[in-house]
């Protein structure tokens, strides 16, 4: 039953009944948001879905594995249609360069490695669709992001996914507790995808097997260089390779083809070792290299701290916990030490290799789900 009439709480954790529950479903045309709005209207909830139109580069309407262009919303109203909800589209492509795209341009050019994902969740989706949202008079919102929220002692917690494949907690670490308090993820606790499609196919929706989104939204096929030539016109300067030294070992064809970390593709072999791209010096057109034991981070240095623990971040001291600073590799054990209401050094037990600006730093529970929020990771 969708209303427990011993605790008054339906399933979404309102004391009313689910027809006088509004719900906003932000609807992205894949099958993930499209089962979330088709599950809760067959709940019986007032469900009002809205798709956000966020870029348009012409060929992107027709573009496979993106989101948020013309096939997808589409896809979304073909799912309101047939589940009979209404359903909007917001036209936010200036909202989301403003805030996404610029600024992932200009970090990519200053030697950092984005991740505009998260910026999406952070200033787009979960700030002016919340916000609209709340204009559509809806108690809550709800995605279909693979991530759990949870009542504890103190009230809403972010988890991770119980799905530790699907999980999405590294891109929505930026999360802040209003906006906990205001949005419900009700995939998180799936074991697999195929729940998910299985639901959809119950439902009768034609996104059933439509295939995940993989590149970011606005870079097809993961070609970020071409996307940030056309942003930044001249920004794919050539320019040389050298050593930690300052030595000349080559050239290259502009700072934005190259990542830290990176191996292949320079042009310099013939070395006795191997070298990888450990600094891009963009204001001087270098890209630097040196040997791999020069990519071993251990402190982090992290800013723009979104602190969802129990205590504020500057009372907590030092604490034991486990991070992720990629969302492809596993969380490590590390010491987190506040500095500040909003900065912190995080302390790598086990050195980590290709630690890059731009990227997050997402803490998490030691032996446990929660997430207790993270940071961007700044240059030392």
């Amino acid at each position: 039953m969708s209303f427990d009439t011993a605790s008054q709480l339906n399933s979404l954790g309102f004391a009313k009944p689910v027809s006088e529950t509004r719900v906003v479903v932000a609807m992205s045309g894949g099958v993930d948001s499209s089962v979330v709005a088709a599950m809760l209207a067959d709940e019986g909830y007032d469900v009002v879905g809205v798709t956000l139109q966020l870029y348009d580069h012409g060929a992107a309407l027709a573009k496979k594995g993106a989101c948020c262009a013309g096939i997808d919303i589409h896809d979304a109203r073909r799912v309101a249609e047939e589940m009979g909800f209404p359903h909007y589209v917001l036209d936010y492509e200036n909202i989301f360069r403003d805030a996404v795209i610029d600024e992932f341009a200009d970090s990519y050019l200053a030697g950092a490695t984005p991740v505009p994902c998260i910026r999406c969740n952070e200033r787009v989706k979960f700030k002016d669709l919340l916000e609209t949202a709340r204009d559509l008079d809806a108690d809550c919102m709800a995605t279909g992001h693979y991530i759990q929220r949870k009542i504890g002692p103190h009230g809403a917690e972010l988890h991770s996914a119980a799905d530790a494949n699907r999980d999405q907690s590294y891109f929505l670490f930026s999360t802040t507790q209003e906006q906990l308090d205001f949005l419900r993820f009700p995939l998180g606790h799936l074991a697999s995808k195929d729940e998910t499609r299985a639901l959809a196919a119950k439902y009768g929706l034609p996104v059933a097997m439509k295939p995940d989104s993989q590149d970011i939204c606005f870079v097809p096929n993961g070609d970020y260089a071409s996307v940030i030539e056309k942003l930044r016109p001249g920004a794919a300067e050539p320019g040389e390779i050298v050593d930690i030294d300052g030595n000349t070992l080559g050239t290259h064809k502009g700072v934005i083809h190259y990542t830290i970390g990176q191996r292949r593709g320079l042009g310099i072999g013939g070395l006795a070792d191997p070298l990888y791209v450990v600094k891009l010096d963009v204001d001087n057109r270098r890209v630097i290299v040196g040997p791999k034991e020069m990519l071993a981070t251990r402190i982090v240095p992290v800013r723009e701290v979104n602190w969802l623990g129990d205590d504020a971040l500057d009372a907590i001291g030092e604490r034991e916990i486990i991070v992720k600073v990629r969302s492809t590799r596993p969380p490590r054990p590390a010491i987190l030490r506040a500095l500040t209401a909003t900065t912190a050094e995080v302390e790598l037990l086990t050195p980590e290799e290709g630690v890059s600006p731009g990227q997050a730093c997402v803490f998490y529970e030691t032996g446990g789900s929660r997430i207790f929020g993270g940071g961007w990771i700044h240059a030392r």
